[in-house]
């Protein structure tokens, strides 16, 4: 589960490689099944999401846009990141040329890049849709989505250092393998430190005050309409307030989806980079374990739950995805409205208030 950082080579020539002692096979095979599971889960929710939303593709709104590309990113992860480990530990040495080791090792980190700024731009949509609505209601449709497209560049380049670190390396005599060369003992704890920071870190840190500012805004909106809520304000919005309390619950539920996914991300990935930050800053951590390496195999099931989150809160989408399993042409005879009813109906609430006031 060396993705990034857990086994460096030292470039020293005092010291030898730590590639050649035995592994424990009985945790490899169990490695073997864990991983083998999550491979098989992982590819058949998120490519059957993303093919029913590819079906739908002409009428997705924004949030169904992020979740697409959410999925395409854990299909990344499944492929890259989770089948080659997989085949890693069933030959325990890498198989092939310099060049397919560091193509693994880049895309192994792209994908955790990807799913990680895909959940922030996702968050900084929905703050952008409830905390200022009228940008919202007034961003026109363009033909790129702008904040998925700096995520897949953010995740692109910032993978670029795998690429140059890792190599195919002499770990014994005669014998090689996929290894990153690093100068100890400052040079894996930099490298392992500063991808922490800027995969789990920081991009933590934004969701929570994002998240913190939208429940403010609710808190503060459902306040108002509690507070200012008159006879003359009921008659004059009466046609009106229907709609945008039925708009609301949809606008409140994809905040509560998007809080799911945050939570679920932290918790599949906080013990993998703590462990990760553990093996490089302590020489006597228990990198060979059961537990490093059950830890470790939690950020992998993140691809597993994220459709599985997706399909919990929509309500038609689990039995469309499995009439198109089945048939092929799932029904097609759905209101998307989800998105630009949401900020229209907002702004008109908020444009209605301040016309009684």
């Amino acid at each position: 589960m060396a993705w990034f950082g857990v086994n460096v080579s030292n470039v020293s020539s005092e010291s030898a490689h730590p590639g050649d002692e035995p592994r424990d096979e009985l945790l490899a095979q169990t490695e073997i099944a864990v991983l083998s599971i999550i491979f098989v889960t992982a590819g058949i929710l998120n490519f059957g999401l993303l093919l029913a939303l590819w079906k739908r593709r002409k009428q997705m709104s924004r949030m169904r846009v992020f979740v697409f590309h959410l999925c395409v990113a854990d299909l990344v992860v499944t492929f890259f990141q989770v089948c080659p480990q997989l085949m890693w530990d069933i030959t325990d040495r890498f198989v092939g040329p310099d060049i397919l080791c560091r193509a693994v090792k880049y895309l192994q980190v792209v994908g955790m890049f990807a799913s990680t700024y895909m959940i922030v731009v996702m968050t900084v949509d929905r703050y952008q849709a409830i905390c200022n609505p009228m940008v919202t209601f007034q961003r026109r449709r363009a033909r790129w989505n702008g904040p998925v497209c700096a995520a897949w560049c953010v995740s692109l380049v910032g993978s670029l250092p795998q690429a140059f670190i890792f190599a195919r390396v002499e770990v014994a005599p005669g014998v090689y393998d996929c290894w990153a060369e690093f100068i100890k003992p400052w040079g894996p704890r930099a490298y392992v430190t500063w991808t922490t920071l800027v995969i789990f870190v920081l991009p933590v840190v934004t969701i929570i005050v994002c998240q913190l500012r939208i429940c403010r805004t609710l808190h503060t909106n459902f306040h108002a309409k509690t507070h200012h809520a008159g006879d003359a304000l009921s008659k004059s919005l009466s046609s009106r307030a229907s709609s945008v309390a039925g708009v609301s619950k949809a606008r409140v539920k994809t905040v509560k989806m998007t809080v799911v996914i945050v939570l679920a991300y932290i918790v599949c990935w906080a013990p993998f980079f703590t462990v990760q930050l553990w093996s490089v800053w302590d020489p006597q951590a228990p990198t060979e374990t059961a537990t490093f390496t059950i830890l470790m195999l939690l950020a992998s099931l993140n691809s597993c739950v994220n459709p599985c989150i997706y399909l919990l809160f929509s309500r038609k989408l689990p039995k469309r995805l499995v009439a198109l399993m089945c048939t092929g042409q799932p029904d097609v005879k759905e209101s998307e409205q989800e998105e630009p009813t949401t900020a229209t109906s907002l702004y008109i609430s908020l444009k209605s208030l301040s016309e009684c006031r």
